[in-house]
């Protein structure tokens, strides 16, 4: 990175955190809703906003540019399929959740179960944090920011000690921006992001293409739309990274999952001042999404032209951004991924520390010594605990250099460790009325159990997505079975206690129509109906 990109780094960051500054300093951070909720406050555009920043980490730039140079453009349904997810997110659990007033997804588990499924679920959510979100958007992060700096070759150092030293500023600069700023600081820093986001989809491709091209933007994309065209389809076989047939089975469940029961992803949902709010911001986070391609995916498909034989893959797209934008607009796409990196990683952090402050220290300190916690003791416990799990992040982050394959395939395959057992409670919770609490916890331990046999220890032939589908379907029907022979007493009632207007947004049905339109739309392109 030159000297006009750096300046131009530095520059777009600090606007960034300014007016991040400035627009969140009045917010109330003094009670735990105003530090981890925002004080429910936040409109449609910041929702949409704070949704899609947080969803696009540095892990996406590296990961599925990195997955589409090796294999072909079929990494793409994680994106592209969540909108379908994120529809049916919007219409059925974003409703049950603002009704209820719940602050964490384990507080609807306690109303629907009991405060033991509460307990394990947020020990669950915390595992999954600490040990494989947080770790790897600082990893990935360094990755992507260090191939723009070209670190090691400028300080002279291995690419190991670089990795560690972009992990350890990311990490302290992350936290001191979530523990003094909260939850506001972190949605307006997204929606500011987010604009600059917006210009780099438009910039990369046009600039990459006319590199390519030898300063024709023309002869650049007819090169890419005429050779190595196997890379250009989205509709992946067996043999590819992503099968075709993965987007009906094990994905779509991990989609609805990740957009309707990840803690950090649906706290911005939670943070809405309306439940209309809350759908026309996933909707907006919905149309951005279905850019996205053109920012995580598209460089991918240059780089195959440009770099051939390259050994370190994860380097595709840093390299890319390095050799084809302007000075100013390497400056910006710089800003952006140590933006993605930070912001991802703060909102991680944030459900990180609610989690554990809300759902874990505060009903543990409460019963064993029978008083109630003051909203400065449950902060300044948050704080403390977000320290504590960003010193871990930022030890453990620089080791995922050793994992074997794909990172971006490493990281969906971690996380489904964790998130799968809790959708798997959650949705039966949703549409059974008598399903007991033990069958939620034996639903948990059972799935865990037989995701890590299948694929860590006998090594199962059948791609992930789909074992997880066939588990899923095997341990629902073990709870409904319990549930037939142990059912509760009571049936579960659902309960209104919400804190927001619950009225729904009466256009979503047109806004969501479209968009599935839309996805249907991207699919076809990248096929052999469309341009592969």
């Amino acid at each position: 990175m030159g000297k006009t990109a750096f300046i131009s780094f530095v520059f777009f960051t600090v606007i960034a955190a300014v007016i991040s500054y400035f627009k969140s300093r009045k917010s109330q951070n003094k009670t735990t809703t105003g530090f981890f909720l925002g004080n429910r406050s936040n409109g449609f555009i910041i929702i949409g906003a704070s949704l899609f920043f947080s969803n696009i980490s540095a892990n996406q730039f590296i990961g599925e540019n990195e997955s589409v140079y090796i294999n072909n453009m079929s990494v793409i349904g994680w994106g592209i399929s969540s909108v379908l997810a994120m529809v049916v997110v919007s219409e059925f659990f974003i409703p049950i959740y603002l009704k209820t007033g719940i602050r964490t997804i384990p507080d609807f588990l306690e109303k629907r179960y009991d405060k033991g499924t509460k307990t394990l679920v947020s020990l669950v959510f915390l595992f999954s944090y600490i040990i494989n979100l947080l770790p790897t958007v600082l990893y990935g992060g360094a990755v992507a920011f260090g191939g723009l700096l070209n670190l090691s070759g400028n300080l002279h150092i291995s690419y190991w000690a670089s990795i560690w030293l972009l992990v350890w500023v990311m990490g302290l600069i992350g936290s001191l921006y979530t523990i003094l700023g909260g939850l506001k600081t972190i949605t307006i820093s997204d929606t500011v992001l987010s604009t600059g986001m917006l210009v780099l989809m438009i910039a990369i491709p046009y600039f990459g293409l006319r590199y390519l091209g030898n300063d024709d933007f023309m002869v650049g994309l007819k090169t890419v739309l005429s050779s190595k065209k196997e890379h250009l389809n989205a509709i992946g076989s067996e043999n590819d990274a992503v099968p075709f047939a993965t987007l009906f089975t094990g994905m779509f469940i991990i989609n609805l999952y990740y957009w309707g029961m990840e803690q950090y992803i649906v706290q911005q949902v939670l943070a809405g001042k309306s439940l209309k709010d809350s759908q026309k911001g996933i909707a907006l986070a919905g149309f951005a999404k279905l850019l996205c391609p053109l920012l995580i995916n598209v460089p991918g498909l240059i780089a195959v032209h440009l770099y051939p034989s390259l050994t370190n893959t994860t380097e595709v797209f840093p390299l890319l951004i390095k050799d084809v934008l302007p000075p100013i607009l390497t400056g910006l796409a710089a800003c952006m991924l140590f933006g993605a990196a930070i912001t991802t990683f703060n909102a991680g952090l944030n459900s990180s520390s609610t989690l554990f402050t809300l759902n874990l220290y505060k009903p543990f300190v409460e019963k064993r010594r029978g008083i109630v916690l003051t909203e400065r003791s449950l902060l300044r416990t948050g704080r403390l605990f977000q320290i504590s799990v960003s010193l871990f992040a930022m030890l453990f982050a620089p080791f995922i250099v050793f994992s074997q394959g794909g990172f971006y395939e490493y990281l969906q395959k971690i996380s489904a460790i964790f998130s799968l057992p809790i959708f798997t409670i959650i949705f039966l919770g949703f549409f059974t009325k008598k399903m007991p609490p033990a069958a939620a916890k034996i639903g948990v331990v059972f799935f865990i159990s037989c995701y890590v046999l299948s694929q860590f220890i006998f090594k199962s032939h059948l791609h992930y997505l789909h074992c997880l589908a066939l588990i899923f379907l095997v341990t629902s029907i073990l709870m409904l079975i319990i549930g037939r022979f142990f059912p509760l007493k009571k049936a579960y009632e659902l309960k209104m206690e919400n804190m927001v207007d619950v009225k729904p947004w009466k256009e979503r049905y047109f806004y969501n129509g479209l968009l599935i339109v839309l996805m249907v739309l991207v699919f076809a392109l990248f096929s052999k109906v469309g341009i592969a």
